[in-house]
Formats: structure tokens, sequence, C-alpha cells
């Protein structure tokens, strides 16, 4: 069962009362109350309960469905990678270079996702500030308890919303009050430092409960997995690394028994995915009323509409760069369960709708079968333009692996290999094949980096100096496909930065993050660009 941040928009009267009750003591609040059933709410007889609370949180939760919509999270995330590919299609795809600018590195501060995630993210931060304020002013009257509580979850939601910005553009301005004063700009340290003061503050007002009561919403558990995470980059961030203490946030979670390994893989990313015993946060989504998940649309060919008997047919754009597919283990089950590979089945009647291969000639134009599409995500039978699956944001197979990597980055890589070894079981018959070393995981990527001719082979090997712990980002890569991270990783690995592949080749250090944009620095003064921009 979905949670209460889902529940509430079950209905359209149900979520239109929400709003109302949420804004109801703003500037904004909604101005036709004509309606019976709001007649007679008013600021003086409004006492919220417990499930209205969350219903006024719900506006610093739901922007972040933005993660799997158009242009969002997932592309800024991927695109610019070394795993998905948007070229031309028979169909367009050009998009006035878009994609290609994320591919080769060579965006400016108008391009439109990384300003997609700006502007995103400061509006789920003032949503977020909203709500302090009026818990804090009395304009919402809640209890001594409730207030406390709901403050420290609004404050651990607004530290993970200024970790996407702390990872993408780095020195943003930190605005922790809801206020009309143009905010003044921050160093990446400085936000970095934020991020975790704010989590060690709230850290024992959250809630350690795991059931549909807390489902979508950010617990005790989930404050630690962002804390994890925050530390597994602070080197990239600050330049000083954390990892024991990265390590010491992925004990907590592990000792608290809370969750475990989804014995089926596939399971985790369903479209009735909310049971899976390994998620610690997900951005409930709904194809209705949460109706903001099209990237299968992106990533599907029009004839897998047929495949999947989906009411609404996909537009075709991205696919796997071969060079990725080919660094898999065949034996992996990983590779078909995050993957469409081969012949693709007609739902009705069983005939071949078309053959996917592993070969795209070049970013300038691909046909719609070359290039294996992306499958991690269940589209169940009749699926529209938008998904009704829950995204796993958090989950226990990122604890393990994150605590696998501080073990290895401090000289324990034996210890490291048996957690690798745990998980990877899951996803191979032979157990032998599932075993790693430590020193396997010491070693070189298995990715063959270089630019690809058209026919597929290496034009141009570029950098091919070893990976210093490449195979354990090789785990991270096969485990976590599509999962919106493969940038942030290949940064920490010092990949994003040097290697070249498909058609991209390395521009320059600046490029680990992305520039502010235009029109923002044009609205703020205090606002300087980012370096090399």
């Amino acid at each position: 069962m979905k949670n209460l941040l889902n529940k509430i928009t079950r209905s359209k009267k149900s979520f239109a009362m929400v709003l109302c009750l949420g804004f109801l003591f703003t500037s904004e609040s909604c101005s036709d109350l004509s309606e019976e059933a709001f007649s007679e709410i008013t600021k003086d007889s409004f006492v919220p309960s417990e499930s209205d609370a969350v219903a006024l949180m719900a506006s610093g939760y739901t922007p972040l469905r933005f993660i799997m919509g158009w242009q969002g999270l997932f592309d800024l995330q991927e695109e610019p990678g070394d795993m998905f590919v948007t070229p031309t299609r028979p169909n367009g795809w050009d998009d006035g270079g878009t994609y290609k600018s994320m591919h080769f590195h060579t965006w400016d501060n108008t391009q439109w996702q990384p300003r997609n995630t700006w502007i995103t993210c400061y509006g789920g931060i003032n949503n977020i500030n909203r709500v302090i304020l009026q818990i804090q002013s009395g304009e919402v009257p809640v209890s001594e308890e409730l207030s406390i509580s709901i403050i420290a979850e609004m404050r651990a939601l607004r530290a993970l919303w200024y970790s996407i910005l702390l990872d993408t553009h780095g020195n943003v301005p930190i605005v922790a009050s809801y206020t009309d004063e143009i905010p003044t700009q921050n160093t990446r340290s400085e936000v970095y430092s934020f991020i975790i003061s704010e989590l060690t503050e709230v850290m024992p007002l959250l809630s350690e409960e795991v059931n549909n009561s807390t489902y979508g919403r950010v617990t005790k558990w989930g404050a630690l997995h962002l804390l994890a995470r925050v530390y597994l980059n602070a080197e990239v961030y600050t330049g000083t690394a954390q990892w024991d203490k990265c390590m010491e946030a992925c004990n907590q979670i592990i000792a608290s028994g809370k969750y475990s390994l989804d014995p089926n893989y596939k399971d985790i990313f369903k479209e009735n995915n909310e049971n899976s015993p390994e998620i610690i946060f997900s951005v409930p989504y709904d194809n209705v009323y949460g109706a903001q998940w099209n990237a299968h649309m992106k990533m599907l060919t029009p004839g897998h509409q047929k495949v999947f008997n989906m009411s609404s047919q996909p537009w075709g754009g991205s696919s796997c760069n071969p060079q990725f597919i080919d660094s898999y283990d065949v034996e992996d089950k990983r590779l078909a369960d995050s993957w469409l590979i081969g012949d693709q089945i007609n739902a009705s009647d069983g005939s071949v709708v078309m053959t996917l291969v592993n070969e795209m000639p070049s970013i300038y134009f691909c046909e719609f079968e070359e290039g294996y599409r992306s499958n991690k995500y269940g589209v169940a039978d009749g699926s529209k333009s938008v998904l009704n699956n829950d995204l796993p944001y958090f989950r226990y197979t990122d604890v393990l692996l994150m605590k696998a990597e501080s073990l290895l980055r401090t000289g324990e890589s034996d210890q490291a290999a048996s957690i690798v070894t745990e998980v990877r079981k899951r996803s191979f018959d032979d157990i032998a094949k599932a075993t790693v070393t430590g020193a396997e995981l010491e070693g070189d990527t298995t990715v063959q980096y270089g630019t690809l001719a058209e026919d597929g082979t290496i034009d141009n090997p570029g950098d091919q100096a070893p990976v210093l712990f490449g195979r354990f980002l090789d785990e991270l890569g096969w485990e976590f496909a599509a999962e919106f991270r493969r940038r942030t990783d290949m940064i920490r690995f010092g990949v994003y930065q040097t290697k070249s592949w498909y058609n991209h080749t390395p521009q320059a250090n600046h490029t680990i993050l992305f520039p502010i944009g235009l029109e923002e620095l044009n609205t703020n003064s205090n606002l300087n660009q980012n370096p090399g921009y």
C-alpha cells in the first residue's frame, strides 16, 4: 500500500483539500472556498491531526517526482556518463543538440537539464522553509511534540534537496528560512558542512519506524543513508575523505536489522514495489495523480508499445553505450534484468517486433533497434505514458556497497570483497562466478574505454591509465545501472574527467560541476559562475 503522501492524492477532491490546508495560512492560499466541503475550515477551527501534518509536509516531498520526469535528475546524472546515450533517431531526438552537448560535456549556462534541477531543488527547499515557518509561528497549530517531529523531518528532507545541489552545482546559496531576501552564495564546502550539521542535529528526533506510515518519508535510516552518501563523496566535495564516517553511518543501518537484500532483483523496481525489504527511502509515483514518471518513454522504442501492450507509444531516444554492455559477465542476471536485449516479442501474437543489437554507429544517427534499451523499471501490461512504479531513492544494497567501498579504500579489500560477493550471489547461479577477491576489486575497470568508430572498434583510445579500484566501479555500474547516479560514481573514481567513451572525449576538470544558469545569474547579483564557465 502506498503511504499517506501518495494516498492523499487518490481523489481530486482530497488533493484539493490538502493543497488548501497546506497553504491556508500563506499569501498563496486557495482563493475559491465556495465549495461546501471547505466552508467550515478556518484558521481558528482547524486543529491538525498527525495525518493532516503529513499532508502539510507533502509539498516538500512531491517535487522529487521530477527525477524521472522530462529532462529531470535522471537525465542530468546519466546523459553525461558512459552508460546512456541519446543519439539522433529516425523520429528526431536531435533537439537542438541538447543530448549531444550532455554527452560531449559542452553544455553552457542556458542548458535546461542543469537549470531544471536547480529550479526544482529550490522549489522544494522553499516549500519546506514555508512549512517550518508555519509551524514555528503557530499559524498551523500543532502540539509541541508534533512540531518537533515535523521540523526535524523537514530539515532532513531539506538536507536531501541540498545534497542534490551539492553534487550538481556545488557553490549554491544556503536558504534556511522562508524569506524575501536575495540569498548569498556559499562555497561547496559550506554546503557540505550545512548538510552534515543538519542531519546530525535532527537524527535523534527522526522516526525509527519502518511501516506504511513512514513509507516515502525521511526516517532516521533514510537520514543515515543520506549522511553516508555525502561522506562517501566527501573527498570530491571538500578535498578530505571521510571513509570511516561513511562506514559508521552504514553500520548503524545494518545493525538496525530493519532492511535486507530483496531475494529478487527485479522486484525492487517492479510496478508494485512498495513492499521490497531493501527500500529505505522511495519517491512514490501514481500514474494518475502523481504522473511525472515518463523516463521509460524516452528509453523504449516505438515498437515496444506492442511488446508491453502499452496504451501509449514510446518515443525511442536513449539506449546503452555498447562499451558498458560488453563489460558484463554473460552469466550476470543483472544484464537481462536491466536491459532489453535481442528479439522483442509481441505480447499479443508472439511475433518478433524487432531485434535489438549491441551496436550504435554514431550519436549523429542510430536506427531504433541499435542499442540495448533500459528494462530496469518494470513496465506493466497496458502501461500508459507515465508509470505507477515507486522510485527506490535509497536501498539497502547501496548501504552494503558504501561500506565495501570504504573498506576497500582503507586497506581492507578482502572484507570489501566479502560484501560484494554477498551482493553478487543474488544475480549468479554459479557461486564461484559470484565470488570476487580483494585483489580483483583493487584492479582496473573491465570497461574498454576510448571513442568508437562506426563499426564499433576503438578508434581513439585516449587515456588508458589503470583506474584505481576500477573493478569496484564496475560493480557499482552493474548493480545500479539506470539509478541516476553514474555521473557521481564516475567522478569519485576519476573516470568522468579523464576517459573517452562512445563519441565523448574529456573536456576539463571544471565539468564535474554544472554551470549556474544564465537566468539565475541575471536575477541574483550575489551569484558568481562556477569556475571554467
